[in-house]
């Protein structure tokens, strides 16, 4: 009987997975993190091929949210699923590395990781053992000694194990050496060492003697070295054989003359069991004998990005774990706390690979030859790597057997929502029975809410669950599609683009919200814009949103985006055709193909043969444009004498008074503490910052902190210079807006030294003032419609008629009336274990307001406190109250007590009042009244 952690069946998307959350009681997970136990807080999954699947999660544990996919393959099975050596001619990312490897006659790839630990700064090349194809391509090194790696069997089953090298030299003569290293990216310090063509790395080592062997006779005598020098790569059938310089191995390397015979073998060789097809190196062991290894102390220990390989008892299951790190959204694991998540996943035995900034998981679709990046690297990017794991599976009959039906653009939730009257438009990719590439389109139809034309594009008629389908003979897609409510706005992804030079580009979306606060992105067909075409470009990006560049190197603007009504059914026009709309005048209006429309000429979206269709509102919203940076001003340090910190004063500075930072010893560090956070402009792109050096080489530094409290730190050149001098410092672009300055530092050079300071200023596109529509969200009522309702509560200082006050969240939560109240304590930030504590208890009373026939809502209590709530929380908080709302019919809202303003809104139907520390907030209740249940009033 198969493992159940090994079971390959479909994992539960988020509603189901809410659903369980909301109405089973919490059962202990063992932590990923540091040692508490964590929740899973989302999860979607998919089958690649038969017997291989990705599952992706979040979790949040008590000091981090991590973020984590996984594939799981039935190894050796009837699915066909195979590991494969990746890479081998040098570093190359994972994605072209698995687009050019050969899977061979019948098969295909389908996913793919990195692999070894390389050596990043030197030769590029893997540290430890590697087959291919049943071929050695290269040891570990130093020296012949065995390795940790994953390997692979001929019939697929896999093991981790330790492979060392065996084979050797023989001389003429018929004297034999061991040989200590093969393609190895540092060569034994004495001994014969072999490189090949399958020299996986950028360039060779330094070596020392070395002889070219071909056909097995050398080709020519050893020139006479006196140290290690760079050797090019051998070409195909030579042998370079090399030795370091000076030992005995290198006097026999020169006594060899050309034409001597000389024979070169080399073979891995397993720690038990027979030699692997594939292997691939790693390091440390995570899960040995089905124990979790500890590895407290050890360097490498620390939360990072990681890459892990594990395998059941029997080797037939594969799991391949990626977990993101150093990031905002995912703190990355310890090695100790990967042994004891990869041992709870279902491990037998797992090896650490290759982490940090190397860890790529890729992953193909059904349909698709081409393959998906999974993670997010920490780099932000894709790093080049020396080799890899991929996994192939057989090409399948190319005769359609279904589709993948998805909304262009994405699969998140915002694409599959739509509103009356508008559109979105849809892709069906045909896979066969293998989930291969299947070519062939498909006929369009849907049901519920709307229709779909022979293009593939839904038309949205009435609120409601609606379903697309295609098919094709007897192959069949869906995908079901939620209407919402009519449209009431719509706001810009970003209500500012600032471009930096002429020819740089920035991309929007437009998001619409019905009256409940449902979203759903806009797509370009629906949308007329309104923009200076002599100054900016705008062109659809062909997933769902636009492209603005800029076409001068320094203007200020403004976009209009209005969406279209839509006409009636019938009207004239092809299926799905959207015209364009808006006057050009020194403006130009956008199409749905993406080009000018012509002026004065609006159009009509046709929806044949869906009844009375919905007219869409006339929304609009405006986005602020620049091109061009300028430097704005943070401060000028004016206020010098309020910096506090050890060892600063205040001096002149480059124009006026500036800050000194005195320096005492080679290394030491000086900082000087702003006395208010200095907020940078949202847009900045780098700082300005006047250096008065003295020659020593000082480092300046900026500190700030991002919109989750985050340390950000930006670094200047060494101050090798004498006199003041304006350095800019490059803003990471992994930095979350708005930023504020909370100190300016220094660090010494070589010797002491002393760093003056002064005007600190930011690079940033003129693009003007955000225009950010003001919404009154109906909750807000008159008095008297407040006094109407039931009954009444108050919100911080207590009001007349209200049945209780709400000051602060020291109480336990509480039944009143049909509403369930909890408050949370926002003492303690989200990632030190307040988040987690809070939404344990969020879990429980969603539970329990699910089962209680009287009560019909739940109101969320908390004080306000963005310094300490971060927004992955409040966004997990906002989806778990959304989904109870959906599945359960009852109310929700969240209570926030003690902002610095009022203000009442709503998202997904939940209602969110925020009450100020002054004034008087009433709100009147009716937990099962139709439609909004509260009413509420803040008075000044």
């Amino acid at each position: 009987m198969a493992d159940p952690a090994w079971v390959l069946s479909p994992r539960p998307l988020m509603p189901v997975l809410l659903a369980v959350l909301l109405v089973t009681p919490a059962a202990p997970a063992r932590a990923a993190g540091a040692g508490s136990e964590g929740i899973e807080t989302a999860r979607t999954g998919r089958q690649i091929a038969p017997g291989i699947r990705l599952e992706s999660y979040d979790r949040l544990e008590a000091d981090r949210w991590l973020r984590i996919d996984e594939l799981l393959v039935d190894l050796g099975g009837s699915g066909g699923a195979r590991a494969e050596y990746l890479g081998g001619r040098g570093p190359a990312t994972v994605a072209e590395s698995a687009a050019r490897h050969p899977a061979g006659p019948g098969r295909r790839v389908v996913a793919a990781v990195n692999g070894d630990f390389f050596d990043i700064r030197v030769t590029g090349a893997p540290l430890g053992p590697g087959l291919g194809g049943g071929r050695l391509l290269h040891s570990a090194g130093p020296g012949p000694g065995a390795a940790p790696a994953v390997g692979f069997a001929a019939d697929g089953s896999g093991r981790v194990l330790r492979l060392g090298l065996g084979g050797g030299v023989t001389l003429p003569g018929g004297a034999v050496r061991p040989l200590t290293g093969y393609n190895a990216a540092r060569p034994a310090a004495e001994g014969l060492t072999a490189y090949t063509a399958d020299w996986p790395g950028t360039q060779l080592p330094a070596l020392g003697t070395a002889v070219e062997v071909r056909d097995g006779r050398v080709t020519a005598a050893a020139p006479p070295v006196r140290g290690p020098v760079r050797r090019e790569r051998p070409v195909p059938g030579t042998t370079l054989l090399a030795a370091p310089a000076g030992g005995a191995s290198a006097a026999e390397l020169a006594a060899l003359r050309a034409g001597d015979a000389v024979a070169v073998s080399a073979r891995a060789v397993p720690d038990a069991g027979p030699v692997p097809v594939t292997a691939v190196g790693g390091r440390e062991a995570l899960v040995v004998a089905g124990v979790p290894q500890d590895h407290e102390g050890e360097p490498n220990n620390t939360a990072a990005p990681r890459t892990a390989v594990g395998f059941s008892r029997d080797g037939r299951r594969l799991r391949i774990l990626a977990v993101d790190g150093r990031q905002r959204d995912s703190g990355g694991l310890t090695l100790t706390a990967l042994g004891a998540l990869m041992h709870r996943l279902g491990a037998y035995e797992a090896l650490n690979l290759d982490g940090g900034g190397s860890t790529t998981l890729l992953a193909g679709r059904s349909g698709a030859s081409a393959l998906l990046l999974e993670n997010s690297p920490s780099d932000g990017r894709l790093r080049p790597v020396p080799n890899g794991l991929v996994l192939t599976a057989p090409t399948g009959s190319g005769r359609t057997a279904g589709y993948r039906v998805e909304a262009v653009g994405g699969t998140a939730e915002d694409f599959t929502r739509v509103f009356p009257g508008l559109t979105r438009t849809l892709s069906a990719t045909g896979y066969d029975a293998l989930l291969g590439p299947a070519p062939g389109a498909p006929a369009w139809s849907a049901e519920g809410g709307g229709s779909v034309d022979s293009a593939g594009v839904f038309h949205a008629v009435r609120p409601g669950r609606a379903t697309a389908h295609a098919r094709r003979a007897t192959a069949h897609g869906a995908l079901p599609l939620t209407v919402l409510g009519p449209l009431t706005r719509i706001l810009p992804s970003q209500a500012r683009i600032g471009l930096a030079e002429r020819g740089e580009s920035a991309g929007f979306r437009l998001i619409g919200y019905d009256a409940q606060g449902a979203a759903a992105v806009v797509e370009p067909r629906d949308v007329a814009l309104e923009f200076d075409r002599s100054q900016w470009s705008v062109t659809e990006d062909g997933r769902g949103g636009f492209t603005v560049t800029a076409l001068v190197r320094q203007a200020t603007g403004r976009l209009r985006a209005t969406v279209r009504a839509a006409g009636a059914a019938g009207a004239a026009g092809a299926a799905g055709a959207a015209g364009a709309a808006g006057t050009a005048g020194s403006a130009g209006a956008l199409g749905a193909s993406g080009a000018p429309a012509a002026p004065g000429k609006p159009g009509r979206a046709a929806v044949p043969g869906a009844g009375r269709a919905a007219a869409a509102a006339r929304a609009s919203a405006d986005i602020a444009l620049g091109v061009g940076l300028v430097t704005l001003p943070v401060t000028d340090l004016a206020d010098a004498g309020d910096w506090a910190g050890a060892g600063v004063s205040v001096a002149e500075g480059h124009t006026g008074a500036g800050l000194a930072l005195e320096l005492p010893a080679a290394g030491a560090q000086g900082s000087a503490a702003a006395p208010r956070p200095l907020p940078v402009p949202e847009l900045a792109r780098a700082l300005t910052l006047w250096v008065g050096g003295d020659g020593s080489g000082a480092r300046s530094a900026v500190e700030l902190a991002d919109a989750d409290g985050a340390a950000v730190k930006v670094l200047g050149p060494a101050a090798d210079w004498t006199g003041w001098r304006e350095v800019t410092l490059p803003l990471p672009a992994t930095a979350q807006p708005p930023l504020t300055v909370t100190r300016l530092s220094a660090v010494a050079g070589t010797r002491p030294g002393r760093l003056a300071l002064d005007t600190l200023g930011a690079r940033t596109p003129p693009t003007g003032p955000a225009a950010v529509p003001a919404v009154r969200d109906p909750v807000v009522a008159t008095e008297a419609r407040v006094r109407a309702r039931p009954w009444r509560f108050a919100l911080g200082a207590g009001a007349p008629g209200a049945d209780f006050a709400l000051t602060g969240t020291d109480r336990p939560q509480f039944v009143h009336r049909g509403v369930r109240f909890l408050p949370l304590d926002t003492t303690e930030p989200t990632v030190r274990g307040g988040g987690l504590s809070r939404m344990r208890a969020l879990r429980e009373a969603l539970a329990a307001a699910a089962r209680e026939p009287g009560t019909g809502a739940l109101a969320v209590v908390r004080a306000y406190a963005p310094a300490t709530v971060d927004r992955k929380e409040t966004a997990l908080t906002g989806r778990l109250l959304a989904e109870f709302r959906r599945t359960t019919g009852k109310r929700a809202a969240v209570l926030t007590l003690g902002a610095p303003r009022f203000a009442a809104d709503r998202s997904e139907g939940v209602l969110s009042i925020t009450a100020p520390r002054t004034g008087r907030t009433l709100v009147g209740a009716d937990a099962f009244a139709r439609g909004d249940w509260l009413a509420v009033r803040h008075t000044p």
